[in-house]
This record gives C-alpha cells, structure tokens and sequence, in this order.
C-alpha cells in the first residue's frame, strides 16, 4: 500500500522541482525527504527520482505517480474539508425527530432561518415523535438528533450513551374557563382546588398523562377524568367549552380559546 506521506513529497517535488523546496514547503530537511523518497523507491521496486547534474529529477515512473498522486492528495483534501464541516454541522444528511409541540416552534423556527440564509448545505429530514419513540430511533440510528422534552415530576431515563443538552424550561399551566365579568375573584393557583373538578387529560400510556396523574396525586387527589386527548388544543377546546380543567405545557398553547384562562 502507498505511503501518503512520502506520494506527497514526491508529487511536492514534481511540482516544485527541488529537494529544497519540498523540505521547506513540508517542514522537513532535506536529507530527510531524500530518505524518504529513497525508501518509497525500495517500497515499491521501481525508481522514481534520478540525478540530473546537481539536482534530483523525476524518472517517467516518478512522474507517473506523482500526476495519481496530486489526484489522491485532492481527494483527501476535500475528504479532510467535508469531515470539518460535518463536525461543524454546516453540511451533511440529518434525520431530525421533535415532539410535535416543538416541532411547530422550536424546530420550524430553525428550519426557517436556514432556508433564509440559502447557503447551507444541510439536507434535512424531520419527523415527529413522541419521546420514548424519538429515543428508540435516535438508539437504532434511524434518526441522528431527538428533541425531546422530560417533566420535573416524570424523570426520564435515557439510553446509554446519549448525551443531551438542554435548549429551555417551559411551563405547564393550569387550563380553566374564566367565570364571570371582570369583578370574578381570581382563579385559584392552588392545584388541591381543583380536586372536584372534571379533568381533561393526554390519553394514557404517555409521560404527559403520568405528568397530570402525579401533579394531581402530590395535591392529594386523583383526578376524575372526562375527556382524553394527546392534542392539547383539542384539550383547550373542552375546557372552553365546559368539560372541565387542564393541565398543559406552554409550548403547546398556539391559540387560547375565548373564555379560557391560564393559571401558573
């Protein structure tokens, strides 16, 4: 197998035509890739190099080589730049999964600068998961970044070897229908009086769903549930219309219906 290191110092001195030159352009002395080259002649069995006079000429086979050489040395250039800017993030395919309430914000916010800049090379691929799903994929490679979300009262585990970074902390509010005219006494910010209430709450099976039933057992209660729904826009929509209270992150409030109010 060829050498890189000495392919360049002879392709160097097919372009620069001394041994000086090659050792200066290289940071090397010149005894030194003399040697070198002698040793890419007993290498490959053939001579590359001859002397002319007082300096060191290339044979047809040396200059042979040295043309596939300056070929195999662009290639690994523009192998060493792709890599860069894949480490940097500027170019290269990516699968990108996001939570759907962040996937609408978060993820369309960062796909709409980049459209406006117009000079990234980023082939994006987006999909939408819920988090254990996002996971999965993001563990199997399916997918290459998850955006996921987590609740202080529902820890999430997370698979070996991923690392994380936390981009934001959102709040969860308290969905109720606002009673009376503006004299109305405030709605109450205490979760406990809420315990009567009907609940509309995330279907079961999803860390939303255990967020509501934990929040609501720290209160002291189990909530008595009326509606369930994994989209919380269809759960402001019951609250508005009566149903009951919600519990609902703030990212996922694109629109609040007349008559629902907020409650941190």
């Amino acid at each position: 197998m060829l050498d890189v290191r000495k392919l360049r110092m002879l392709s160097a001195l097919e372009r620069l035509g001394t041994i000086a030159a090659v050792a200066e352009e290289l940071t090397l002395t010149a005894p030194g890739v003399s040697m070198q080259l002698s040793a890419l002649e007993r290498e490959l069995g053939m001579q590359l190099t001859e002397r002319q006079g007082r300096r060191v000429a290339l044979t047809a086979a040396g200059r042979a080589l040295a043309v596939h050489g300056h070929e195999i040395l662009d290639r690994i250039t523009l192998a060493e730049l792709e890599l860069d800017a894949l480490r940097s993030g500027t170019v290269g395919r990516y699968t990108l999964s996001a939570f759907p309430s962040a996937a609408r914000t978060i993820l369309a916010d960062a796909c709409r600068r980049l459209i406006a800049e117009g000079d990234s090379a980023l082939d994006l691929r987006i999909r939408t998961d819920e988090p254990d799903e996002a996971l999965a994929a993001l563990n199997t490679g399916a997918v290459d970044l998850a955006l996921i979300h987590s609740y202080s009262n529902v820890p999430r585990e997370l698979p070996r070897g991923v690392t994380t970074r936390t981009i934001g902390r959102e709040p969860v509010w308290l969905a109720v229908r606002r009673s009376g005219g503006p004299d109305a006494a405030p709605a109450s910010t205490r979760l406990e009086d809420y315990a009567a209430h009907p609940w509309v709450v995330p279907a079961a099976g999803f860390t939303c769903a255990d967020m509501v039933e934990r929040a609501c057992g720290l209160a002291g209660f189990r909530p008595r549930v009326v509606a369930e729904s994994l989209d919380f826009g269809v759960q402001l929509e019951m609250v508005a219309a009566g149903m009951g209270v919600a519990l609902v992150p703030d990212l996922t409030v694109d629109r609040l219906p007349d008559g629902v109010e907020l409650v941190r």
